[in-house]
This record gives C-alpha cells, structure tokens and sequence, in this order.
C-alpha cells in the first residue's frame, strides 16, 4: 500500500511498509521514547531487536532496511 501511494505521488524513492515502521521507530527513539516502549509499539518480542533501530545519531540508510524480510 505505501508503494503503491509513493508512486502514484510521484515520489521516486522506493519505500514500502517497513520504511515507514523503521522511520517510525527511529524517530520515536530519537524524540526521548523509551527502548521498552518502541519494542511494545513495533510488537517486537525482545528490545534487542529494537536497538537495531537505535542509531539515532546516524542515518539508517533506505537499502539497510530494505534488506530485512519478513
């Protein structure tokens, strides 16, 4: 659905589901939210999965999310 929508906005970047959730994350990590919080919000069963999101002090580049698959 988000692809589908960025193309028809004319947005030339891929982006999928996981772009926004990993956008989401980040930015919530970035605006003071907790570790164990952003883990209950992305339903992610441990927080170490959700560190993988907490380099906030960087950039998470598009073609590192892209390669995770669900």
């Amino acid at each position: 659905m988000v692809r589908r929508r960025a193309i028809s906005a004319g947005i030339a970047t891929e982006v999928g589901n996981h772009t926004s959730r990993a956008t989401g994350i980040t930015a919530n990590l970035r605006n003071g939210g907790s570790l164990e919080s952003a883990a209950v919000m992305a339903n992610h069963a441990s927080t170490r999965t959700t560190q993988l999101y907490k380099r906030h002090r960087e950039n998470i580049r598009l073609d590192e999310v892209e390669t995770i698959r669900m």
